[in-house]
């Protein structure tokens, strides 16, 4: 199935895309390959949006996004332009693809062998080498029905799903449990049950907020594999850039949208810099609530203000940049940290927003892949911990939990990084909502919770304002950088049917 069909329907027009992340980038390159003339505002000097780079003194992190899963869906996003990704980086697989500390003192690698894996499932439980392997099956399963009939399809309305073949694809899938009780049907021990979860993270929610059909992770991770693109993330998005040039989208940097007036046919986009865009169409990858809420009159808003402060967000995060003198041998290149008992962590996220006072985290050290992110005998190394958006984000509090992090490392990875750091810099609540432009600073946006995952989630096409189209991580498919390219074909396609 290709993803935009009627690629030459947009010949002739022209559009403005607002915001350079993935939705953005993916939503141009197609409208491009359409015929359409596209001209993307980003507010920020670089491009990539969440998955920015951050240079200092020889060390390069990426500020967002770092983990490179499903290939599929890159391969499927190049191949639409009869490119692939490998002409624009290289791939490698991670071994081992992680590693995970417990605050008990135990650790496990998951590794790139399947079989292996299931030996320490088993370890753990006697039977669960078994239970490993019937999961594994539904998580296929689910992920390839899933994924070629309700993400790769945008089913919009109620009536999409009221047909014979949905409920066919759908029959025996986990449409309504939730995941914490999924993974407990199949797994008795803990450890285990946060092994099968800890992906939980990537879609912003918890075990006892996420629909157990995303399960499907579990493909991912074990069956699919983990990799790391040379040059980390950002040169994922330096290939999708190099794309849509050649597809002839013109790209302006530090030009922040104030302002979206008119209509199909004749669109004015202001920017702070006091330039005005005009085009027949217009697309955001742009906060949904700040697009909504800021840039757009009320009267021809779809969601008032009481909307947006009912959702449920997907956590921020604390973000420590670290360039460290030597190396860290105990750290891997992706590492989690989790307590035994993580609910008190989630809880304080969702429930009684607060800085988490026993943290669940991961350690990010791409040195250990790549050379080039750090200077000669040195490590970069970042820790994310997520937290409650909204939280108050101060200079003091920052200190504080930047203390209790490195306390944190040191205590439960033997890996002390007092003395050692020569680069240092932190990114938080505060920063994803100026940066951004973030509702409440959330890293990711809205969660994906049964009442906002598929048409419950914002739509592709206002009703509100015609011409107007959204992208990203807030409709549909939702949150993670493979699901926002996925919802730049999807919205493409929305502009190649829409009946304007």
């Amino acid at each position: 199935m290709d993803v935009v069909p009627d690629i030459d329907d947009l010949a002739g027009e022209s559009v403005v895309v607002i915001g350079g992340g993935f939705g953005g980038l993916s939503t141009a390159c197609y409208l491009a390959d359409a015929g359409a003339d596209v001209t993307l505002l980003e507010k920020n000097e670089q491009l990539g949006g969440r998955a920015s780079r951050l240079e200092v003194d020889g060390f390069r992190f990426d500020m967002g996004p770092s983990w490179y899963l499903m290939p599929d869906v890159f391969e499927r996003f190049f191949g639409h332009f009869d490119r692939s990704p490998d002409e624009f980086y290289e791939l490698e697989r991670l071994d081992p693809h992680y590693r995970v500390f417990w605050k008990d003192g135990d650790k496990v690698d998951v590794l790139p062998d399947r079989e292996r894996n299931r030996e320490i499932f088993e370890s753990y439980e006697p039977g669960a080498g078994e239970a490993f392997d019937a999961y594994l099956e539904e998580s296929k399963r689910t992920y390839e029905i899933g994924m070629e009939h309700f993400v790769y399809e945008d089913r919009p309305r109620l009536r999409d799903y009221v047909d014979r073949d949905v409920l066919r694809y759908s029959w025996g899938l986990s449409l309504l449990g939730k995941m914490q009780g999924h993974v407990e049907d199949y797994f008795d021990h803990p450890k285990l049950q946060q092994l099968m979860q800890y992906t939980l993270v990537f879609l912003g929610g918890s075990p006892t907020n996420t629909p157990a059909l995303y399960n499907l992770m579990s493909h991912v991770d074990y069956n699919m594999g983990v990799y790391y693109p040379d040059g980390g993330i950002a040169a994922v998005v330096d290939g999708i850039v190099e794309l849509a040039e050649d597809l002839g989208v013109e790209f302006v940097t530090d030009a922040e949208v104030t302002g979206i007036e008119g209509r199909y046919g004749a669109f004015a986009v202001d920017t702070e810099d006091g330039e005005r865009y005009l085009a027949d169409r217009v697309v955001s990858d742009a906060d949904y609530a700040h697009t909504e809420q800021e840039l757009l009159p009320e009267r021809k808003r779809q969601y008032t203000e009481e909307y947006w402060e009912s959702r449920t967000y997907a956590p921020s995060a604390f973000l420590l940049y670290l360039g460290v003198e030597g190396d860290v041998p105990n750290l891997e290149h992706h590492t989690l940290v989790l307590p035994t008992d993580w609910d008190e962590h989630f809880a304080q996220i969702f429930d009684d927003p607060e800085w988490p006072d026993d943290p669940a985290y991961y350690l990010c050290v791409p040195s250990k892949t790549d050379d080039s992110v750090a200077p000669e005998g040195h490590s970069n190394l970042f820790a994310l911990v997520p937290v409650a958006p909204g939280l108050a984000d101060t200079p003091e509090i920052r200190n504080r939990y930047r203390d209790l992090v490195i306390d944190d490392i040191a205590a439960n990875t033997d890996t002390d990084l007092r003395g050692r750091i020569v680069v240092e810099e932190t990114f938080s609540v505060d920063d994803f909502a100026d940066r951004y432009n973030s509702y409440a600073g959330s890293a990711l946006g809205l969660a994906h919770t049964l009442t906002q995952t598929s048409l419950l989630r914002p739509p592709h096409v206002s009703d509100a304002v015609d011409g107007l189209y959204f992208t990203g991580s807030t409709t549909t498919p939702g949150i993670g950088v493979p699901m926002c390219l996925i919802s730049g074909g999807l919205t493409a396609e929305a502009m190649t049917d829409d009946d304007v």
